[in-house]
């Protein structure tokens, strides 16, 4: 008989939260690899199935993709506050270490020796991106016709752009009509009924599936009605004080205005929005320019967190340009923390809304087939956040040239960096080949990184 993995605490929950937001590096791609090693297969806390049930619904949504499951993970486990801690923890070491960055950058405009102690760092984390692909392209892909829907929706995203909600769709409609013909290769990949085993041991039952109907996450009206209400009011209720207070013309009314509507349609992650972002920033508002929206970029892409939290270097130095009455400083920090909070504020409220309808759906065995597609999509998604990820950090410069409406990105050859490639590869190596634990890996990647800057 199979036995139940122990349910963590809620203090150990707490300690891998943390320890989740000091390590998420590498953008989307990297955090969504990073949970599944330490949730799914080390520490058997919720099962494969459920995992990348979980995933489809929170890449659906508006805002980052990884942080929204980690809210639903940690809701999953613990409820309303488990969901709090897990969303707060996953962010809340890269905006301390944001925050330290813009002030930094507002003081001496040079924060490239604190870039530097990042740089093995992200060649380690790619590493991990291209085992946790390889680790659930295997599990998720069982069969020819998986392998087909995972490739379409890489070809679709990759070069032409195709945005990922439309992939979902098209993966979901695939799933529903070919599982109707051929059942037993869409259930092949499916998400399964009932408490699924782990990954990693087929006898061990995952400690969220050690209750078959967790009370928490059905449906409820009451439930749902007193969230939104509470969440909608810490979002919009400090908007409008400003707005009260201040004017719709102060420039943190204009950043609580901005950046909340980018919290809504933010879909399919940053980079598909930062183009808006950076154009509304430097030309309408002029809160900084062209050259410092890539080094905010910059910053966030060697930082723990979403590569969104951009958007916090944007808010800072915005309100440290026009500070009015306030210290430029003091005035930064506000506007940076005006911009973190309505940002993520609105992830708690889709997760805490939509996971328990989401939740009821797994023992829809009419829709098995349809989640089966689209996790094979979602495969093809990650591939491409894997390549996407990849270019950037083996080379300096990569280009997007479009032949034919179809997208190429081609690097630049010139700005390749061997250093870094030859970190990724002995990374690999050493997970792939003997078996290095993740936590040392990146340890001794990070100190190779700072020596060869120091070098250099």
């Amino acid at each position: 008989m199979p036995t139940t993995h122990p349910h963590p605490s809620y203090s150990e929950a707490t300690k891998v939260w943390l320890k989740i937001g000091l390590l998420s590096f590498g953008g989307p791609a990297g955090q969504i690899a990073l949970m599944h090693r330490m949730l799914v297969d080390e520490r058997r806390w919720i099962s494969e199935d459920r995992f990348l049930h979980a995933l489809n619904y929170c890449m659906l949504l508006p805002g980052p993709e990884a942080q929204q499951l980690a809210i639903y993970v940690g809701w999953l486990m613990h409820r309303i506050s488990g969901g709090l801690v897990a969303g707060v923890l996953f962010v809340l070491p890269g905006v301390a270490i944001m925050l330290a960055l813009s002030i930094i950058y507002a003081a001496f405009q040079d924060v490239s020796l604190i870039q530097g102690t990042f740089f093995g760092i992200k060649a380690a984390v790619l590493a991990v991106v291209i085992e946790a692909v390889i680790r659930i392209g295997k599990r998720a892909l069982k069969n020819q016709l998986m392998m087909a829907i995972a490739a379409a929706a890489f070809i679709a995203i990759l070069f032409f752009t195709v945005p990922f909600p439309l992939i979902v769709i098209g993966a979901g409609i695939i799933g529903i009509c070919g599982g109707q013909i051929w059942p037993h290769l869409f259930a092949a990949a499916g998400g399964g009924h009932g408490p699924a085993k782990s990954s990693n041991n087929p006898w061990i039952v995952p400690a969220v599936d050690e209750i078959r109907d967790l009370a928490h996450t059905r449906p409820s009206i009451t439930r749902l009605m007193k969230l939104a209400l509470v969440f909608l009011i810490l979002w919009f209720a400090p908007i409008a004080i400003l707005v009260a207070v201040l004017g719709l013309g102060n420039v943190f009314t204009q950043q609580s205005l901005f950046f909340s509507k980018m919290a809504i349609v933010t879909f399919g992650g940053a980079y598909a929005v930062l183009a808006y972002v950076a154009q509304q920033a430097v030309e309408t508002y002029g809160w900084l320019a062209p050259g410092e929206m890539l080094d905010g970029l910059g910053m966030a892409e060697t930082t723990p967190g979403p590569l969104i939290m951009v958007v916090q270097f944007v808010g800072f130095l915005g309100a440290y340009r026009n500070p009015g009455s306030l210290d430029p400083m003091i005035a930064g920090a506000c506007g940076a923390a005006i911009t973190v909070w309505v940002t993520f504020v609105p992830c708690f409220l889709w997760i805490f809304l939509g996971a328990p309808y989401i939740e009821s759906l797994r023992g829809n065995r009419r829709l098995t087939a349809a989640l089966s597609a689209i996790t094979a999509a979602v495969v093809g998604v990650v591939l491409n956040l894997a390549v996407w990820f990849g270019l950037h950090v083996a080379f300096g410069e990569v280009t997007e040239v479009w032949i034919a409406n179809i997208r190429f990105l081609l690097p630049v050859w010139s700005t390749v960096n061997i250093v870094s490639v030859a970190l990724t590869v002995a990374a690999l190596i050493a997970m792939l080949r003997f078996k290095v634990g993740m936590i040392p890996v990146l340890g001794m990647s990070a100190v190779l990184g700072i020596a060869y800057t120091a070098a250099s």
